[in-house]
């Protein structure tokens, strides 16, 4: 027994000190990028051709030798470069200010002309240097934007709205499991999602590769989670202090989580330095990046897992038993408290994952997990409370329900509405959700 005892501190220390140092290094990290924020900016000018194949589809193809300058506020040259055989040409800047690039139309291919969405010269502002790399391109030929019919509207926001539901279904497992297990509803479940995208942000920012600093990112979502039940929740359940109380704990959480988010990140959205420009695939009626083609599979795959476990695993069949009875499943032998901790690391894991997919899909944000946290709650009180598949079906009906919106005349602004209505509705109908069961009260 002391053995077994001594093996579990030494387990626990050794994960709080792998906890304190991810931390540390974070901290370390962001101050760092005050420093940094001057190094290496650069302006890159981008001359393409826009053209059409065969089929029709879109087949930019580059135009070398055309002379760009890059100007400084006052009007004075920084350098005049030549576009490469790639059709890019890349200016070092002192730093992030207010420039002007002028493209000589003189230089460009015969019977080529500027089209008017490009004039030769544009104008760039300190604040559109969102990294230290700013983008600016030029297009000769004619416009490629062409109607799409109703159909492709509707298949293209279907797609859309099967990513979004798999990121949504993603992050809500968690947050329904941990609801299910403990009753707690945990506010501070989206930081939890913006915690990921930023571990893996602030890797990639310091030179790491985003395919490396995701699995890493996902691993600090997984302490995080432990570390929030290990020395916070499960000392709160042992010591019998309530749901609501606990409730308003996450609440200050989420709030004390965001605020250190703002003063670290800030309140611009970053994208990660991998896979951001990327070209759209047609693939029948709809457009989709190999960036979107591959999270979403990743997200299929995951989620089908998650569900794959629950349902014939040893510790997926505890959990649904410790969901369905806190009581009788301890009666039985479960290690309630061994399996709930599970739920945490796994919440936070599957958290973190769902961050960085939608910092790929969009940009990472000081706010991004409060911005999907309603759409979790809408989608597993769709699905039944407490219900790890109800999460997953409630998630993707929402994801569905928040990109089609726009059909039916809902500006994009407003797009999330419709699943916020969807949310008091079904609280009002079927508060049990798809899945879930009546309980009797009283």
């Amino acid at each position: 027994m002391e053995g077994g005892s001594g093996r579990s501190h030494g387990h626990t220390r050794l994960i709080a000190r792998l906890l304190l140092g991810l931390l540390a290094f974070c901290g370390v990290m962001a101050a760092a990028d005050v420093a940094d924020a001057q190094d290496d900016v650069s302006i890159q000018v981008q001359v393409k051709d826009q053209q059409r194949d065969a089929n029709g589809k879109a087949d930019n193809q580059p135009l070398p030798g055309v002379s760009v300058t890059v100007l400084d506020g006052s009007g004075t040259e920084i350098a005049t470069v030549a576009t490469d055989e790639k059709g890019i040409a890349l200016v070092p800047v002192p730093g992030r200010a207010d420039y002007t690039v002028r493209l000589d139309e003189g230089t460009l291919p015969e019977g080529k002309a500027l089209t008017a969405d490009t004039p030769a010269e544009q104008q760039i502002l300190k604040d559109q240097f969102i990294t230290s790399k700013k983008i600016v391109n030029y297009f000769t030929g004619t416009s490629q934007r062409i109607a799409s019919s109703t159909v492709d509207k509707w298949a293209q926001r279907f797609a859309d709205g099967v990513r979004l539901g798999a990121i949504i279904a993603m992050c809500s497992v968690g947050l329904s499991l941990i609801f299910g297990t403990t009753g707690l509803t945990n506010f501070a479940h989206g930081e939890m999602v913006t915690f990921g995208a930023m571990v893996a942000w602030t890797l990639n920012q310091h030179g790491m590769h985003i395919l490396l600093a995701a699995p890493l990112a996902v691993v600090a979502g997984g302490l995080l989670g432990y570390a929030l039940d290990r020395w916070g929740f499960a000392k709160l359940r042992k010591r019998g202090v309530g749901l609501i109380s606990q409730l308003v704990i996450t609440v200050g959480l989420s709030i004390m989580l965001k605020n250190f988010f703002l003063f670290r990140f800030g309140g611009r959205d970053k994208p990660y330095f991998n896979y951001t420009n990327q070209v759209g695939k047609d693939l029948g009626l709809v457009t989709l990046t190999p960036r979107d083609m591959i999270t979403t599979a990743l997200s299929l795959i995951v989620l089908v897992s998650v569900a794959l476990s629950l349902q014939y695993t040893r510790l997926g069949k505890a959990t649904r038993a410790v969901s369905d009875n806190v009581d009788l499943a301890s009666a039985t032998g479960i290690d309630t408290s061994k399996v709930i901790r599970t739920i945490w690391v796994a919440a936070g894991c599957l958290a973190a994952l769902g961050g960085i997919f939608r910092g790929l899909d969009e940009q990472v944000a000081w706010d991004m997990g409060t911005s999907l946290l309603f759409l979790m709650f809408a989608g597993i009180t769709l699905g039944g409370l407490g219900s790890a598949y109800g999460a997953l079906v409630g998630g993707f009906v929402i994801g569905l329900m928040v990109e089609m919106s726009t059909l039916f005349g809902v500006p994009t602004e407003l797009k999330t509405v419709p699943a916020l209505i969807v949310l008091i509705l079904v609280l009002l109908v079927r508060p049990q959700g798809i899945l879930g069961r009546a309980q009797r009260v009283g």
